[in-house]
């Protein structure tokens, strides 16, 4: 049996392989509403033989979203369509999971095959908040630094968003806490500049996250898992870094965290990476090895055997997959076939399965 293909049982939760549809954003939403081309999408994947399905960055405020196109879930309103999306997933033997998420000075941005810069007026900006008054990059709107009051209400939003997650029948929320949106600002020294309570020291910096950790553990229930994605560094000298990352991991496994997604990058404009086949494995290898957190991994992982490469050396627990998932839905059933294994297929595409 491949290894790619045993299951993991995180509380209640289990999985049936170990992988997973990364969050994908799609920005064809109209006011954070769920619509069938997400049906579509997300459906897909859980046709295609994932164990789970995550959504998009989904917005716990309308200033949170990254564009006017992002997924929402500020809203009651947003639950009927969610549910429609997570019923039909379940029913293909997969689990539904929900990223949520706060994009801070990120937020307000066309959709990017409109070019994805910042919105002008009369687009329809609106203002963006961030841990401090730094712009990402030259040229774009500074946001506006976040106050006590309004950290405490981001907190709210984040929490109320978990609560409507649980009546839309989801099982898995992951918490944003990368690509230099919001909770990543807060986290990192390069967009922290904060002398309060949220600034200045390791434990300072992610006490936001922490705040909205515990605050979702209170009504998430206690059989439901929680995942963190995190950008595992910076890749600068000055910013966050793989043992921050690590002292993170420790921290969040007294929270209630189960899992960290280790991606990387996004805080800081302009940074080289040198980008090669499963280049950010090592940070969840590291998360697995240093902490009693599970770990996954991402990015560019595109072939069956470095999904096995990376299950079977325990460099991670499960491996996410968005950029091959959308090339081929079917990713997991064609990998299945190539290692050797047989899986069950939905009855509607059994004559197709030799």
């Amino acid at each position: 049996m491949a290894s790619l293909f045993e299951s993991l049982t995180i509380r209640s939760v289990r999985l049936k392989n170990r992988i997973i549809v990364s969050p994908m954003c799609q920005y064809s939403s109209t006011d954070g509403f769920i619509n069938d081309w997400h049906l579509v999408h997300l459906g897909s994947r859980a046709v295609g033989g994932a164990a789970a399905v995550m959504t998009e960055a989904t917005a716990v405020s309308p200033g949170g979203r990254i564009s006017p196109g992002d997924l929402g879930i500020w809203k009651d309103e947003h639950i009927e369509g969610l549910k429609r999306v997570t019923d039909f997933i379940a029913t293909q033997d997969a689990i539904p999971g929900i990223q949520l998420a706060h994009a801070g000075r990120k937020a307000s941005h066309q959709v990017p095959w409109k070019g994805g810069e910042a919105l002008t007026k009369e687009e329809g900006a609106w203002p963006t908040i961030a841990p401090s008054a730094i712009a990402f990059k030259e040229g774009e709107p500074a946001p506006g630094e976040m106050s006590i009051e309004e950290i405490r209400d981001c907190v709210v939003q984040f929490r109320a968003a978990a609560e409507r997650a649980l009546r839309a029948g989801f099982k898995i929320i992951e918490i944003h806490g990368a690509h230099g949106y919001l909770i990543n600002e807060f986290l990192s020294p390069a967009s922290n500049k904060r002398k309060d309570t949220y600034g200045g020291s390791f434990e300072n910096r992610t006490r936001f996250l922490v705040d909205i950790v515990e605050s979702i553990r209170h009504v998430w229930p206690q059989d439901h898992p929680l995942f963190v994605r995190i950008s595992a560094t910076d890749w600068t000298s000055d910013g966050w870094n793989g043992d921050d990352s690590v002292m993170l991991g420790k921290l969040l496994e007294t929270k209630g965290v189960d899992l960290l997604d280790c991606s990387t990058g996004g805080n800081i404009s302009g940074v080289r990476i040198e980008l090669k086949p499963m280049y950010q494995v090592p940070f969840a290898e590291r998360i697995k090895k240093e902490t009693s957190l599970l770990s996954g991994a991402v990015g560019l992982i595109t072939t069956a055997a470095e999904c096995e490469k990376i299950i079977a050396e325990g460099k991670a627990d499960v491996v996410f997959l968005a950029r091959q998932l959308l090339r081929d839905p079917y990713f997991p059933l064609h990998a299945a076939k190539e290692l050797g294994v047989d899986v069950p297929w939905p009855e509607q595409y059994q004559r197709a399965k030799k």
